[in-house]
């Protein structure tokens, strides 16, 4: 059976547990990674999230993939070729680690900006955010034994969120910031 759908209290630790991976991944990949940001709920302060860290790797080109996947591999990241989404290469945690996910995606592309103004949206936006945190609650109880199930019953808020952040970012001018390692 795999892991229940848990949605946890936000923890301040995971700015420090993505600061150490950052760095390591920064020392490892050097200038092949063109930024390495801390992306998805627990990159949020204060937002509820399964307790899993997300980062964003930012590289040239997916392929050929030597340039990142030599390094991720050699740090132990297990690469996962049986991804679905065509957009990004997919890493999980060395074996025994932290639950961690690595989205190796193209910089400058629609699948590598969309991650950002959706952490930065709701970084600047608390009523989101709570709204947010409470549609993951829920649909985590409903879906708590169906990570498709609960990824599928967010879709449609998610999606209203990510239209509510495109005209903040038109209004603003939003640009991401600096890489975060």
């Amino acid at each position: 059976m795999p892991d229940a759908v848990e949605i946890v209290d936000y923890d301040p630790a995971w700015v420090a547990v993505f600061t150490a991976l950052g760095r390591t991944l920064r020392e490892s990949l050097g200038d092949i990674a063109l930024r390495i940001d801390h992306i998805g709920s627990t990159a949020v302060p204060g937002l509820a999230a399964k307790p899993i860290v997300d980062v964003q790797i930012s590289v040239h080109s997916l392929e050929p993939g030597d340039g990142f996947l030599v390094p991720l591999r050699a740090l132990g990241y297990v690469y996962r070729a049986d991804n679905p989404e065509r957009t990004k290469r997919y890493f999980r945690e060395p074996p025994g680690q932290r639950r961690t996910h690595l989205h190796v995606r193209r910089a400058g592309s629609f699948a590598e900006q969309f991650p950002l103004l959706f952490r930065d949206y709701l970084r600047s936006h608390s009523a989101a955010a709570d709204e947010y945190a409470a549609v993951k609650r829920r649909c985590a109880q409903r879906f708590r034994h169906d990570r498709q199930g609960y990824v599928e019953a967010k879709d449609t808020f998610v999606w209203q969120l990510i239209r509510q952040a495109d005209g903040w970012a038109q209004q603003v001018g939003w640009q991401p910031g600096p890489s975060d390692a």
